[in-house]
Protein backbone atom coordinates (compact mmCIF):
# COMPACT_ATOMS: atom_id res chain seq x y z
CA UNK A 1 0.00 0.00 0.00
CA UNK A 2 1.06 3.57 -0.62
CA UNK A 3 1.00 6.27 2.07
CA UNK A 4 1.20 9.01 -0.55
CA UNK A 5 -1.35 11.79 0.01
CA UNK A 6 -0.74 13.56 -3.28
CA UNK A 7 1.31 16.61 -4.29
CA UNK A 8 1.92 19.81 -2.35
CA UNK A 9 3.40 23.13 -3.47
CA UNK A 10 6.75 23.78 -1.83
CA UNK A 11 5.98 27.49 -1.45
CA UNK A 12 2.28 28.18 -0.98
CA UNK A 13 1.27 24.73 0.26
CA UNK A 14 -1.57 24.19 -2.22
CA UNK A 15 -2.45 20.51 -2.51
CA UNK A 16 -2.99 18.50 -5.67
CA UNK A 17 -4.09 14.97 -6.43
CA UNK A 18 -1.42 12.60 -7.66
CA UNK A 19 -0.84 13.41 -11.33
CA UNK A 20 1.98 13.97 -13.85
CA UNK A 21 2.36 17.57 -12.77
CA UNK A 22 5.50 19.49 -11.81
CA UNK A 23 4.45 23.05 -10.90
CA UNK A 24 1.86 24.91 -8.87
CA UNK A 25 -0.85 26.71 -10.88
CA UNK A 26 -1.08 29.41 -8.21
CA UNK A 27 2.53 30.48 -7.53
CA UNK A 28 4.41 28.40 -10.13
CA UNK A 29 6.69 26.87 -7.49
CA UNK A 30 7.67 23.19 -7.77
CA UNK A 31 5.55 20.43 -6.27
CA UNK A 32 6.66 17.59 -4.02
CA UNK A 33 5.05 14.42 -2.75
CA UNK A 34 3.33 14.50 0.64
CA UNK A 35 2.84 11.46 2.88
CA UNK A 36 0.69 10.42 5.81
CA UNK A 37 3.59 10.00 8.23
CA UNK A 38 1.20 9.31 11.08
CA UNK A 39 -0.10 6.27 9.24
CA UNK A 40 3.46 5.17 8.45
CA UNK A 41 4.40 5.40 12.14
CA UNK A 42 1.30 3.40 13.10
CA UNK A 43 1.80 0.71 10.48
CA UNK A 44 5.58 0.22 10.45
CA UNK A 45 8.23 -0.06 13.13
CA UNK A 46 11.81 0.89 12.45
CA UNK A 47 12.95 -2.57 13.56
CA UNK A 48 10.77 -4.12 10.82
CA UNK A 49 13.15 -2.78 8.17
CA UNK A 50 15.99 -5.13 9.08
CA UNK A 51 13.98 -8.14 7.92
CA UNK A 52 13.37 -6.67 4.49
CA UNK A 53 15.44 -6.85 1.32
CA UNK A 54 18.61 -4.77 1.53
CA UNK A 55 17.83 -2.16 -1.12
CA UNK A 56 15.88 1.08 -1.45
CA UNK A 57 12.50 -0.65 -1.37
CA UNK A 58 12.89 -1.48 2.32
CA UNK A 59 11.66 2.11 2.82
CA UNK A 60 8.71 1.61 0.46
CA UNK A 61 6.15 3.28 2.74
CA UNK A 62 8.05 6.55 2.25
CA UNK A 63 8.03 6.33 -1.55
CA UNK A 64 5.19 7.19 -3.98
CA UNK A 65 4.75 3.71 -5.43
CA UNK A 66 2.39 0.81 -5.04
CA UNK A 67 4.63 -2.15 -4.33
CA UNK A 68 4.58 -4.78 -7.05
CA UNK A 69 6.60 -7.87 -7.87
CA UNK A 70 8.94 -6.28 -10.41
CA UNK A 71 10.87 -3.88 -8.21
CA UNK A 72 14.55 -4.02 -9.22
CA UNK A 73 17.32 -4.36 -6.61
CA UNK A 74 18.30 -0.69 -6.74
CA UNK A 75 20.10 1.01 -3.86
CA UNK A 76 21.53 -0.68 -0.80
CA UNK A 77 24.93 0.60 -1.91
CA UNK A 78 28.06 0.51 0.29
CA UNK A 79 28.52 2.92 3.16
CA UNK A 80 32.16 2.69 4.12
CA UNK A 81 34.57 4.25 6.58
CA UNK A 82 37.53 5.77 4.71
CA UNK A 83 40.35 6.31 7.23
CA UNK A 84 43.14 6.84 4.68
CA UNK A 85 41.10 9.44 2.85
CA UNK A 86 40.28 11.08 6.19
CA UNK A 87 43.98 11.41 7.01
CA UNK A 88 44.69 12.87 3.59
CA UNK A 89 41.91 15.41 4.03
CA UNK A 90 42.87 16.25 7.61
CA UNK A 91 39.70 14.93 9.24
CA UNK A 92 39.16 12.43 12.05
CA UNK A 93 36.33 10.40 10.52
CA UNK A 94 35.09 10.33 6.94
CA UNK A 95 32.50 7.99 5.43
CA UNK A 96 31.65 7.49 1.77
CA UNK A 97 28.16 6.66 0.52
CA UNK A 98 29.14 4.95 -2.69
CA UNK A 99 26.45 5.01 -5.38
CA UNK A 100 29.19 4.49 -7.97
CA UNK A 101 28.21 0.81 -7.78
CA UNK A 102 24.44 1.20 -7.93
CA UNK A 103 22.32 -1.20 -10.01
CA UNK A 104 21.92 -1.26 -12.94
CA UNK A 105 23.88 1.68 -14.43
CA UNK A 106 26.33 2.70 -11.69
CA UNK A 107 24.90 6.00 -10.43
CA UNK A 108 22.39 7.35 -7.92
CA UNK A 109 20.09 8.13 -10.86
CA UNK A 110 19.09 4.48 -10.83
CA UNK A 111 17.16 5.26 -7.64
CA UNK A 112 15.17 8.16 -9.03
CA UNK A 113 14.37 6.37 -12.27
CA UNK A 114 13.15 3.25 -10.44
CA UNK A 115 10.49 5.43 -8.80
CA UNK A 116 9.71 7.59 -11.83
CA UNK A 117 9.16 4.76 -14.29
CA UNK A 118 6.85 2.87 -11.98
CA UNK A 119 4.88 6.07 -11.55
CA UNK A 120 4.88 6.49 -15.33
CA UNK A 121 3.32 3.06 -15.65
CA UNK A 122 0.69 3.93 -13.03
CA UNK A 123 -0.25 6.98 -15.11
CA UNK A 124 -0.48 4.85 -18.27
CA UNK A 125 2.50 6.26 -20.18
CA UNK A 126 3.95 4.01 -22.85
CA UNK A 127 6.71 6.41 -23.85
CA UNK A 128 9.16 7.91 -21.37
CA UNK A 129 11.87 10.47 -21.92
CA UNK A 130 14.38 12.70 -20.16
CA UNK A 131 16.85 15.49 -20.62
CA UNK A 132 20.20 14.43 -19.22
CA UNK A 133 23.86 15.14 -18.68
CA UNK A 134 24.52 11.40 -18.87
CA UNK A 135 23.73 9.38 -15.75
CA UNK A 136 19.98 9.90 -15.99
CA UNK A 137 20.14 8.94 -19.67
CA UNK A 138 21.77 5.63 -18.79
CA UNK A 139 19.29 4.88 -16.01
CA UNK A 140 16.18 5.71 -18.05
CA UNK A 141 17.40 3.71 -21.04
CA UNK A 142 18.19 0.62 -18.97
CA UNK A 143 15.08 0.56 -16.82
CA UNK A 144 12.74 1.45 -19.69
CA UNK A 145 14.13 -1.55 -21.56
CA UNK A 146 13.45 -3.79 -18.56
CA UNK A 147 9.87 -2.52 -18.28
CA UNK A 148 9.14 -2.66 -22.01
CA UNK A 149 8.71 1.11 -22.35
CA UNK A 150 9.87 3.18 -25.31
CA UNK A 151 12.52 5.68 -24.26
CA UNK A 152 13.64 8.93 -25.87
CA UNK A 153 16.79 10.47 -24.43
CA UNK A 154 17.76 14.11 -25.08
CA UNK A 155 21.34 15.10 -24.30
CA UNK A 156 23.78 17.94 -25.03
CA UNK A 157 25.84 17.29 -28.14
CA UNK A 158 29.16 17.19 -26.26
CA UNK A 159 28.40 14.37 -23.84
CA UNK A 160 31.08 11.91 -22.70
CA UNK A 161 31.33 9.00 -25.20
CA UNK A 162 31.03 6.42 -22.43
CA UNK A 163 27.66 7.82 -21.35
CA UNK A 164 26.44 7.91 -24.94
CA UNK A 165 27.41 4.27 -25.44
CA UNK A 166 25.83 3.32 -22.11
CA UNK A 167 22.55 4.80 -23.35
CA UNK A 168 22.48 3.38 -26.86
CA UNK A 169 23.27 -0.17 -25.80
CA UNK A 170 19.80 -0.48 -24.22
CA UNK A 171 18.04 0.40 -27.46
CA UNK A 172 16.89 3.85 -26.39
CA UNK A 173 16.34 6.53 -29.01
CA UNK A 174 19.10 9.08 -28.34
CA UNK A 175 18.74 12.62 -29.64
CA UNK A 176 21.67 15.05 -29.35
CA UNK A 177 20.93 18.75 -29.10
CA UNK A 178 23.36 21.47 -30.19
CA UNK A 179 23.37 23.30 -26.88
CA UNK A 180 23.93 22.91 -23.14
CA UNK A 181 21.80 21.02 -20.65
CA UNK A 182 19.59 23.99 -19.80
CA UNK A 183 18.62 24.34 -23.46
CA UNK A 184 17.93 20.61 -23.68
CA UNK A 185 15.77 20.75 -20.58
CA UNK A 186 13.73 23.68 -21.91
CA UNK A 187 13.07 21.68 -25.06
CA UNK A 188 11.85 18.71 -22.99
CA UNK A 189 9.52 21.00 -21.07
CA UNK A 190 7.93 21.99 -24.39
CA UNK A 191 7.70 18.34 -25.43
CA UNK A 192 5.95 17.44 -22.16
CA UNK A 193 3.29 20.02 -22.93
CA UNK A 194 2.66 18.72 -26.46
CA UNK A 195 3.12 14.93 -26.37
CA UNK A 196 1.61 12.19 -24.15
CA UNK A 197 5.00 11.25 -22.73
CA UNK A 198 6.20 10.74 -19.20
CA UNK A 199 9.33 12.88 -18.97
CA UNK A 200 11.00 11.85 -15.76
CA UNK A 201 12.58 15.20 -14.89
CA UNK A 202 9.69 17.35 -16.14
CA UNK A 203 6.09 16.18 -15.58
CA UNK A 204 7.24 13.23 -13.41
CA UNK A 205 9.81 15.27 -11.50
CA UNK A 206 8.06 15.30 -8.08
CA UNK A 207 8.08 11.48 -8.05
CA UNK A 208 11.47 11.05 -9.64
CA UNK A 209 13.12 13.25 -7.03
CA UNK A 210 11.70 11.16 -4.18
CA UNK A 211 14.03 8.30 -5.10
CA UNK A 212 16.94 10.42 -3.88
CA UNK A 213 15.57 10.27 -0.34
CA UNK A 214 16.69 6.67 -0.09
CA UNK A 215 20.32 7.85 -0.05
CA UNK A 216 19.49 9.64 3.19
CA UNK A 217 17.60 6.69 4.69
CA UNK A 218 20.52 4.37 4.00
CA UNK A 219 23.05 6.79 5.51
CA UNK A 220 20.97 7.08 8.67
CA UNK A 221 20.48 3.34 9.01
CA UNK A 222 24.18 2.65 8.43
CA UNK A 223 25.02 5.03 11.28
CA UNK A 224 22.69 3.27 13.69
CA UNK A 225 19.95 5.86 13.14
CA UNK A 226 22.16 8.68 14.39
CA UNK A 227 22.16 11.40 11.72
CA UNK A 228 25.64 12.54 10.58
CA UNK A 229 27.07 15.87 11.70
CA UNK A 230 27.94 16.83 8.13
CA UNK A 231 27.08 15.73 4.61
CA UNK A 232 29.03 16.91 1.56
CA UNK A 233 26.97 16.42 -1.58
CA UNK A 234 27.56 17.28 -5.25
CA UNK A 235 25.02 19.66 -6.75
CA UNK A 236 23.73 19.85 -10.30
CA UNK A 237 20.03 20.68 -10.26
CA UNK A 238 20.16 20.84 -6.46
CA UNK A 239 17.53 18.15 -5.81
CA UNK A 240 19.71 15.44 -4.25
CA UNK A 241 20.96 17.48 -1.30
CA UNK A 242 17.41 18.64 -0.60
CA UNK A 243 15.96 15.15 -0.71
CA UNK A 244 18.61 13.78 1.65
CA UNK A 245 17.57 16.54 4.04
CA UNK A 246 13.89 15.62 3.53
CA UNK A 247 14.73 12.00 4.34
CA UNK A 248 16.43 13.01 7.59
CA UNK A 249 13.46 15.20 8.57
CA UNK A 250 10.97 12.40 7.87
CA UNK A 251 13.02 10.03 10.03
CA UNK A 252 13.03 12.58 12.84
CA UNK A 253 9.26 13.03 12.58
CA UNK A 254 8.77 9.27 12.71
CA UNK A 255 11.01 9.05 15.77
CA UNK A 256 13.33 6.69 13.90
CA UNK A 257 16.46 8.88 13.95
CA UNK A 258 17.91 11.79 15.87
CA UNK A 259 20.60 14.38 15.39
CA UNK A 260 21.18 17.54 13.38
CA UNK A 261 23.10 17.73 10.12
CA UNK A 262 24.91 20.54 8.39
CA UNK A 263 24.75 20.30 4.61
CA UNK A 264 27.63 21.29 2.36
CA UNK A 265 27.25 21.66 -1.39
CA UNK A 266 29.95 20.85 -3.93
CA UNK A 267 30.09 22.24 -7.46
CA UNK A 268 32.56 22.64 -10.29
CA UNK A 269 34.08 26.11 -10.64
CA UNK A 270 33.04 26.12 -14.29
CA UNK A 271 29.38 25.75 -13.27
CA UNK A 272 28.74 26.88 -9.70
CA UNK A 273 25.56 28.98 -9.56
CA UNK A 274 24.43 27.55 -6.21
CA UNK A 275 27.86 27.88 -4.62
CA UNK A 276 28.12 31.44 -5.90
CA UNK A 277 24.74 32.32 -4.39
CA UNK A 278 25.72 30.95 -0.99
CA UNK A 279 29.04 32.78 -0.99
CA UNK A 280 27.19 35.99 -1.87
CA UNK A 281 24.76 35.49 1.00
CA UNK A 282 21.67 34.96 -1.14
CA UNK A 283 19.34 32.17 -2.24
CA UNK A 284 18.45 33.59 -5.64
CA UNK A 285 20.34 31.88 -8.43
CA UNK A 286 22.09 33.71 -11.24
CA UNK A 287 22.36 31.28 -14.19
CA UNK A 288 25.79 30.46 -15.59
CA UNK A 289 27.04 29.02 -18.86
CA UNK A 290 28.72 25.67 -17.97
CA UNK A 291 32.42 25.20 -18.72
CA UNK A 292 33.69 22.18 -16.78
CA UNK A 293 34.84 18.60 -17.22
CA UNK A 294 32.23 17.62 -14.60
CA UNK A 295 29.48 17.39 -17.20
CA UNK A 296 27.11 15.50 -14.92
CA UNK A 297 27.00 18.66 -12.78
CA UNK A 298 26.89 21.12 -15.68
CA UNK A 299 23.47 22.68 -15.07
CA UNK A 300 23.74 26.43 -15.23
CA UNK A 301 20.15 27.16 -14.18
CA UNK A 302 19.40 24.53 -11.50
CA UNK A 303 15.70 23.84 -10.94
CA UNK A 304 16.14 23.33 -7.20
CA UNK A 305 19.00 25.79 -6.78
CA UNK A 306 17.04 28.26 -4.62
CA UNK A 307 15.91 25.51 -2.25
CA UNK A 308 19.39 23.97 -2.06
CA UNK A 309 20.94 27.32 -1.19
CA UNK A 310 18.29 27.98 1.45
CA UNK A 311 18.74 24.53 2.98
CA UNK A 312 22.51 24.88 3.20
CA UNK A 313 22.25 28.27 4.83
CA UNK A 314 19.58 27.22 7.32
CA UNK A 315 21.55 24.11 8.31
CA UNK A 316 24.68 26.14 9.08
CA UNK A 317 26.60 24.61 6.21
CA UNK A 318 28.45 26.11 3.26
CA UNK A 319 29.32 25.47 -0.36
CA UNK A 320 32.53 25.27 -2.33
CA UNK A 321 33.59 24.70 -5.92
CA UNK A 322 36.56 23.01 -7.55
CA UNK A 323 38.57 23.68 -10.72
CA UNK A 324 39.04 21.00 -13.38
CA UNK A 325 42.55 20.31 -12.04
CA UNK A 326 41.23 19.96 -8.49
CA UNK A 327 38.45 17.66 -9.73
CA UNK A 328 40.91 15.24 -11.32
CA UNK A 329 43.08 15.37 -8.18
CA UNK A 330 40.02 14.54 -6.09
CA UNK A 331 39.19 11.53 -8.27
CA UNK A 332 42.74 10.25 -7.95
CA UNK A 333 42.89 10.84 -4.20
CA UNK A 334 39.73 8.81 -3.58
CA UNK A 335 40.95 6.03 -5.86
CA UNK A 336 44.50 5.93 -4.50
CA UNK A 337 43.51 6.02 -0.81
CA UNK A 338 40.37 3.89 -0.75
CA UNK A 339 40.14 2.07 -4.07
CA UNK A 340 36.92 3.86 -5.06
CA UNK A 341 36.80 5.09 -8.65
CA UNK A 342 34.28 7.91 -8.89
CA UNK A 343 33.32 9.98 -11.90
CA UNK A 344 34.14 13.67 -12.11
CA UNK A 345 31.25 14.54 -9.77
CA UNK A 346 32.97 12.43 -7.11
CA UNK A 347 36.16 14.35 -7.71
CA UNK A 348 34.17 17.53 -7.10
CA UNK A 349 32.88 16.19 -3.77
CA UNK A 350 36.34 15.17 -2.53
CA UNK A 351 38.04 18.35 -3.75
CA UNK A 352 35.39 20.58 -2.17
CA UNK A 353 35.53 18.66 1.12
CA UNK A 354 39.27 19.27 1.18
CA UNK A 355 38.76 23.01 0.62
CA UNK A 356 35.96 23.22 3.20
CA UNK A 357 38.23 21.58 5.77
CA UNK A 358 41.20 23.78 4.87
CA UNK A 359 39.14 26.96 5.30
CA UNK A 360 37.57 25.84 8.58
CA UNK A 361 34.03 25.73 7.17
CA UNK A 362 33.88 21.98 7.83
CA UNK A 363 34.69 20.70 11.33
CA UNK A 364 37.45 18.05 11.12
CA UNK A 365 36.50 16.61 14.53
CA UNK A 366 32.94 15.68 13.52
CA UNK A 367 31.94 12.65 11.36
CA UNK A 368 31.67 13.66 7.70
CA UNK A 369 29.75 11.82 4.98
CA UNK A 370 30.78 12.27 1.34
CA UNK A 371 28.13 11.38 -1.24
CA UNK A 372 29.57 9.73 -4.36
CA UNK A 373 27.02 9.65 -7.14
CA UNK A 374 28.57 7.97 -10.19
CA UNK A 375 31.24 5.60 -11.46
CA UNK A 376 34.61 6.66 -12.85
CA UNK A 377 34.25 4.31 -15.81
CA UNK A 378 31.78 6.85 -17.21
CA UNK A 379 34.34 9.68 -17.30
CA UNK A 380 37.56 7.93 -18.24
CA UNK A 381 38.57 10.87 -20.42
CA UNK A 382 39.27 12.89 -17.27
CA UNK A 383 42.04 10.55 -16.13
CA UNK A 384 43.04 8.88 -19.41
CA UNK A 385 46.20 11.00 -19.90
CA UNK A 386 47.67 9.27 -16.82
CA UNK A 387 47.83 6.03 -18.84
CA UNK A 388 50.58 7.56 -20.96
CA UNK A 389 52.88 7.44 -17.91
CA UNK A 390 52.99 3.62 -17.93
CA UNK A 391 56.35 2.28 -19.23
CA UNK A 392 56.57 -0.45 -21.86
CA UNK A 393 59.24 -3.18 -21.71
CA UNK A 394 60.16 -6.29 -23.61
CA UNK A 395 59.00 -9.51 -21.89
CA UNK A 396 62.38 -10.03 -20.18
CA UNK A 397 62.97 -10.12 -16.43
CA UNK A 398 66.26 -8.22 -16.77
CA UNK A 399 64.51 -5.26 -18.38
CA UNK A 400 61.83 -5.14 -15.69
CA UNK A 401 64.47 -5.63 -12.94
CA UNK A 402 66.48 -2.70 -14.26
CA UNK A 403 63.37 -0.53 -14.00
CA UNK A 404 62.51 -1.79 -10.51
CA UNK A 405 66.05 -1.09 -9.32
CA UNK A 406 65.34 2.61 -9.93
CA UNK A 407 62.08 2.53 -7.94
CA UNK A 408 61.83 3.69 -4.36
CA UNK A 409 62.45 0.86 -1.84
CA UNK A 410 58.90 1.16 -0.48
CA UNK A 411 57.45 0.44 -3.91
CA UNK A 412 59.25 -2.89 -4.50
CA UNK A 413 60.01 -5.50 -1.85
CA UNK A 414 60.69 -8.52 -4.05
CA UNK A 415 60.78 -9.57 -7.68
Amino acid sequence: MSFELGLRCRDCGKEFASAPLAGCDECFAPLEVAYDLGAVAWGVRRDDLAARRADMWRYRELLPVTVAGDLPPVGGTPFVATPKLARALGAKQVFVKNDAVNYPTLSFKDRVVAVALRKAREFGFEVVACSSTGNLANAVAAQAAALGLTAYIFVPEELEPAKVANTLVYGAKLIKIAGNYDQVNRLCTEIAASLPWGIVNVNLRPYYAEGSKTVGYEIAEALGWRLPAAVVCPMAGGALIGKIAKAFEELRQLGWAEGDTRFYGAQATGCAPISAAIKAGRCEIEPERPRTIARSLAIGNPADGYYAARLIGESGGWAEDASDEEIVAGMRLLAETEGIFAETAGGVTVACARKLLATGKLDPDQPIVLVITGNGLKTLDAVAPRAEEAPVFAPRLADVQAYLDTAAPAEVTAV
